[in-house]
């Protein structure tokens, strides 16, 4: 007999809080979960790419120098596809571009939507348009 599948959790957030995700993907696993999240990459690699650490305006994003942005956006998304939820990194409340188009699929494609630091999630909701479901012509 096969086992049950574990739940899986695909995590959303500024790389910014790769170190909180990483800590929190670990707690997840140990509590026998899948998580599926973003590139952790080691400071090392950011010396190529002067200011790049971060989507939070101080630096351009070391995938948008490297062209590949939309690709990996476009990945994060069939990685919500394969969630069971989606939780949300949003340290301090902050959530910025990206992470708010991510949560507007995730909310679009009736994935629960869990956060980090819950307090502020009815803040950064009201700040992203939902796309209404198609009627079906008839």
């Amino acid at each position: 007999m096969t086992p049950p599948r574990p739940m899986v959790v695909c995590f959303c957030g500024s790389v910014l809080f790769s170190e909180q995700m990483l800590v929190t993907a670990w707690e997840y696993a140990k509590a026998g979960i899948i998580v599926l999240g973003w590139c952790v990459l080691p400071d090392s690699y950011f010396a190529a790419f002067p200011g790049s650490r971060g989507d939070d305006g101080a630096g351009v994003h070391a995938a948008e120098k490297e062209g590949v942005k939309e690709a990996l956006d476009e990945l994060h998304k069939r990685k919500i596809d394969l969630a069971d939820e989606v939780l949300v990194i949003n340290v301090g409340g902050y959530v910025g571009d990206s992470t708010k188009s991510e949560i507007r699929y995730a909310i679009d494609h009736g994935k629960p939507v869990l956060w980090l630091e819950p307090d502020s999630a009815e803040t950064i909701l009201k700040g992203i348009t939902v796309t209404e479901p198609e009627k079906e012509k008839g």
